[in-house]
C-alpha cells in the first residue's frame, strides 16, 4: 500500500528560511532575483509586521515584511548567502530549519531548485 500524499515524508530533503525586509517592494524584489536563481522553488511574502528588537544598547520598533522561502535542505546555506548580499539591512536575520514535507511538495521543490 502506497503512503497517503497528505502525510509527510519519512525523510524530507526540505528547509525553511525565515527572514524580514524592510517593505513589500524589497521583498518581492529579492523574492523575484531568489527564484529566478533557483534557490528557492516559492517564496511566501506576508502581511506587515511590528518588530520589536535590541539594537546597540536600545530597544527598537519598527514595522517589517517577513517571508518565508522553500528550499532543499542541501542548498538552505547558499540561500542564506545570497540574501543576506541581497538584503539591505546591516544585519539581516535570516534563520532556517529543516522540515519535513509531503513526498509531492519536497518532489516539487528539488524540481524547482538546483
Amino acid at each position: 500500500m502506497g503512503r497517503s500524499r497528505d502525510r509527510p515524508a519519512a525523510v524530507s530533503d526540505t528547509a525553511l528560511v525565515f527572514v524580514t525586509f524592510r517593505n513589500r517592494t524589497e521583498a518581492e524584489r529579492i523574492a523575484e532575483t531568489l527564484l529566478t536563481e533557483r534557490l528557492a522553488a516559492c517564496v511566501n511574502i506576508m502581511a506587515p509586521c511590528v518588530s520589536l528588537y535590541r539594537w546597540e544598547g536600545r530597544i527598537e520598533r519598527a514595522e517589517e515584511v517577513p517571508a518565508l522561502l522553500k528550499t532543499r535542505t542541501m542548498m538552505a546555506s547558499k540561500l542564506r548567502e545570497r540574501l543576506a548580499e541581497l538584503h539591505s539591512y546591516e544585519l539581516p536575520v535570516i534563520e532556517s530549519w529543516n522540515v519535513q514535507a509531503t513526498d509531492a511538495a519536497a518532489a516539487w521543490i528539488e524540481r524547482e531548485t538546483r
